[in-house]
């Protein structure tokens, strides 16, 4: 597994320290597939071309997840099978600012027994060691070795699985936020 770094330094806001890794999938959770009706934040779907392909975002998702970004001690991280293109087509596309994130890639992983994102993250968590993680994937739900894993973090991880026909959800955005902050401004 890999690690590309987009743009350089990709240094935490603030000076303090690794506390907690955002790892955040694309598709399923910041562009959701087949979306109908409204947006889990109530307002309608933004479409817009990433490259060769139509997605679908909720621009208030993409307002929170830049905002999210901005916290100090958060480290956040694509982790999608999009692997470069996220920070270098989606996020011009959408205004999400992740362009300076890094991206887990699967260096020609994808098949075998393993999932290549939970390879992906493990070593990025052994590399880097943050107090906590935050893994976003749709695919989670379905993934009982990354379950298993998790369980073993216990407190340290916080696992969101998204519906992918709607995304990451204003209520999924608070659980996270509120993980992501130091314990002693935990409500």
């Amino acid at each position: 597994m890999g690690i590309a770094e987009p743009n350089g330094d990709t240094a935490l806001k603030g000076d303090t320290g690794n506390r907690v890794t955002l790892y955040l999938d694309v598709d399923g959770v910041v562009c959701p597939f087949g979306p109908t009706g409204t947006t889990p934040w109530g307002s309608a779907w933004h479409y817009t071309f990433a490259g060769m392909l139509e997605v679908a975002y909720a621009a208030e998702l993409v307002v929170a997840l830049n905002r999210l970004s901005l916290q100090p001690g958060l480290r956040c991280v694509w982790l999608t099978s999009w692997e470069e293109l996220a920070p270098a087509v989606l996020c011009p596309v959408t205004g999400l600012e992740g362009s300076s994130w890094p991206v887990l890639t699967a260096d020609g992983a994808g098949s075998g027994a393993e999932w290549w994102k939970l390879e992906a993250i493990q070593a990025d968590v052994g590399r880097n060691t943050p107090e906590r993680i935050i893994w976003v994937d749709d695919q989670l739900a379905f993934e009982g070795r990354a379950q298993a894993w998790a369980r073993i973090l216990g407190r340290r991880a916080l696992l969101v699985s998204p519906d992918p026909r709607s995304g990451l959800s204003p209520r999924h955005l608070e659980a996270i936020r509120a993980f992501s902050l130091p314990p002693d401004r935990q409500v």
